[in-house]
């Protein structure tokens, strides 16, 4: 999702009124530090989330939906945006080697030539600079996160074994899988325009991810579930471990092949299972690391809230949406 970086300048202002002289009506609907969201920005990126609820949602609530649909994803442009302001503050950078380096693996991945993928990008009207721009940010998101957030994280032996003896039923040598997941949660209380917008927001990442887009870096930019930061990757699951939806795709999934939307209880989700193991007694010296790991992504994704709501809590946020 590409965020303007107009500064909130004296040239910025001229710039807009110019814009509005020209017959391009545009206006500051949110400042985020010094930098702003232009009202032209988030009409954009909120196109494809219009034209689903206008599909779907219909009489007098219909306005009201989509009022509740931008405002949602202009709180999500605004986080995004102060966790970009975060990179460039702490002098995190990405290199070109590593863009190219990340299209390349997703293309060996996805088993794409280069070719196809050039002409996936024609298809959706994505420029290359663009799309390299789109995975820049990505790979500096994950940074961030990682130094900020991971390297304040620990999981001690003394947790794992707690958690194995609490949980040796689990380990008793189970057919399992383990996946990588994008879950976008449904709000606690009911609001159809909020699973309107949601699911838009699936389908749409659905169909980067069929045209090549990396499922890891995806992950990271708009899951909402477990480890997200790590990818989406929640390490192996056992039948009867996760909702009942997912588990039927997730046994079912061959290797590598990504699912189609879900939908549970909590929300939508995409997952792609990338390892299979059969039954067998399992010690805990055998799945020492993969607890380790699922106490390690339940702490990042603590973590990570407190960690994006302390960094609103500093910034100047001012909405005029």
């Amino acid at each position: 999702m590409k965020i303007g970086k107009a500064i909130l300048t004296g040239t910025a202002a001229i710039f807009l009124c110019v814009s509005a002289q020209a017959g391009v009506a545009d206006r500051i609907v949110a400042v985020v530090n010094d930098e702003v969201i232009t009202l032209s920005e988030l009409n954009n990126a909120f196109e494809p989330y219009q034209e689903r609820v206008t599909a779907n949602v219909q009489g007098p609530d219909r306005e009201k939906a989509l009022g509740e649909t931008k405002t949602t994803l202009l709180n999500r442009m605004i986080d995004n945006l102060l966790m970009e302001q975060e990179s460039r503050k702490t002098g995190i950078t990405v290199r070109n080697e590593e863009v190219t380096e990340a299209i390349d693996d997703m293309q060996k991945q996805r088993k794409i030539s280069p070719d196809e993928f050039r002409k996936a990008m024609q298809r959706e009207g994505i420029t290359l600079d663009a799309y390299r721009n789109d995975i820049r940010d990505q790979l500096m998101r994950m940074k961030l996160i990682r130094r900020d957030i991971k390297s304040k994280v620990a999981v001690t032996d003394e947790e794992i074994g707690e958690y194995y003896r609490k949980h040796r039923e689990d380990y008793e040598g189970k057919e399992a899988v383990r996946i990588r997941q994008i879950l976008l949660l449904l709000p606690k209380e009911e609001n159809p325009a909020a699973k309107e917008k949601l699911r838009a927001d699936a389908d749409a990442i659905h169909k980067r991810l069929l045209n090549g887009e990396p499922f890891e870096l995806l992950a990271a930019k708009f899951s909402q579930g477990p480890a997200a930061a790590e990818g989406g990757d929640i390490g192996y699951i056992e039948k009867g471990m996760i909702h009942a939806e997912v588990e039927d795709a997730a046994f079912r999934l061959p290797l590598n092949q990504i699912s189609g939307v879900i939908e549970s209880s909590v929300g939508f989700h995409i997952i792609q299972v990338v390892d299979r193991r059969g039954a067998g007694v399992k010690a805990i010296e055998n799945v020492r690391e993969e607890i380790r790991e699922k106490i390690d992504r339940e702490k990042m994704e603590k973590k990570f809230g407190e960690w994006l709501e302390e960094l609103r809590k500093k910034s100047h946020i001012e909405i005029k949406l």
